[in-house]
């Protein structure tokens, strides 16, 4: 996207710290302290965040070369995971109001405000869903509806859905034994959050290893310290960010979250046994007041930029926040680089070309 990548990991952060603190992006200019004339993206270059949210089912665009934002209108009154195909210039989200798998077309050439209209749909098949992750035409959402009723016993599902030119066909459904929430594919292999606990779960070759309706234990778990609950997980380079939401409810519910960055994250995740833990020493920890972390429940990463980003649900009734590393990198109790309101955010999806 620039010919210098120290440029635009420049022209980045300089976007990002150039945001308003409430309402949308704002824009910003592109020259440093010093007057210096840096280089702006090419035409064709785009630097965007989509993110879906629980409170209207609309889908908001961050541009994150010029600064600005839009929001796209849909039928739904809820939603949870979001994914975008540059391909088919197609943004999909998981409907929590109408339970089905919807892809809208021609996102990037949509005005603000717009109402769009599913182009591809599944079937109303889905009871829960929280979370996308996509492998070449392979869609799986992580639904957290409790399979057998009883609350006693830990369990959650993932649907996978293949794309096709006249919507989303069911395959098959993985049933598992925990509760799910954040997915992500590092190649072949699906990682997962095991909600309500501090766990990572990785399933081997996920999508060729379970082609029918199977219920399966995952190949291991693997603890890390220092994580009270986890929802959002996100990776790219080498690097997983996993979130931390603490309490989900109560006093002091809004202000107790964070996010741990995992460097070299499969070495150490190979490197510990089933059953074993990650020590808190071999993460960075980023939590406390100024973080505006309470129910961070969706992450992304840009390995790039070195840039974290967070749907927020909790602390203010709902935002967006992004983290810079040389901000987080030390941990503790860091200040988002920028915080956009967002009633009810519940995922994030960062894309660059």
């Amino acid at each position: 996207m620039f010919n210098n990548k120290n440029q635009k990991m420049k022209n980045l952060k300089t976007i990002l710290l150039g945001s308003l603190v409430i309402g949308s992006l704002a824009a910003c200019s592109s020259d440093d302290d010093n007057g210096g004339d840096s280089t702006p993206p090419t035409a064709d270059s785009r630097t965007e965040l989509y993110a879906s949210n629980n409170n209207n089912g609309n889908i908001t665009v961050f541009d994150l070369e010029d600064g600005t934002s839009k929001t796209l209108l849909t039928a739904s009154l809820a939603a949870e995971g979001i994914y975008y195909d540059a391909d088919a210039d197609a943004v999909t989200q998981a409907s929590r109001s109408n339970l089905t798998l919807d892809s809208y077309a021609d996102a990037s050439i949509s005005n603000d405000g717009i109402t769009l209209t599913a182009s591809l749909s599944s079937e109303a098949v889905l009871e829960n869903p929280r979370a996308i992750a996509v492998s070449g035409d392979f869609y799986v959402v992580a639904d957290s509806e409790d399979v057998d009723g009883d609350e006693a016993t830990a369990d959650g599902r993932y649907f996978i859905f293949q794309r096709t030119d006249s919507g989303f066909t069911l395959r098959n459904t993985v049933t598992v034994d925990f509760k799910v929430w954040e997915i992500a594919f590092v190649g072949a292999d699906l990682y997962a959050v095991v909600d309500a606990t501090n766990e990572v779960a990785l399933f081997s070759n996920f999508l060729s290893t379970h082609t029918t309706d199977v219920s399966i234990s995952a190949d291991k778990r693997v603890a890390f310290e220092g994580i009270v609950r986890t929802h959002g997980m996100a990776y790219d380079g080498t690097t997983m960010i996993l979130t931390d939401i603490g309490a989900a409810s109560g006093d002091g519910a809004d202000t107790d979250g964070g996010f741990h960055v995992v460097s070299n994250f499969t070495s150490k995740f190979s490197a510990a046994a089933d059953g074993g833990m990650v020590a808190v020493t071999d993460q960075v920890r980023v939590a406390g007041e100024s973080t505006l972390l309470g129910n961070p429940i969706s992450a992304e990463y840009d390995a790039e930029s070195n840039t974290v980003f967070i749907a927020e649900i909790a602390n203010g009734g709902g935002r967006v926040v992004s983290f810079v590393g040389t901000d987080f990198e030390a941990g503790g109790d860091v200040a988002p680089a920028t915080n956009v309101a967002l009633s009810s955010a519940s995922s994030v999806y960062f894309y660059k070309n």
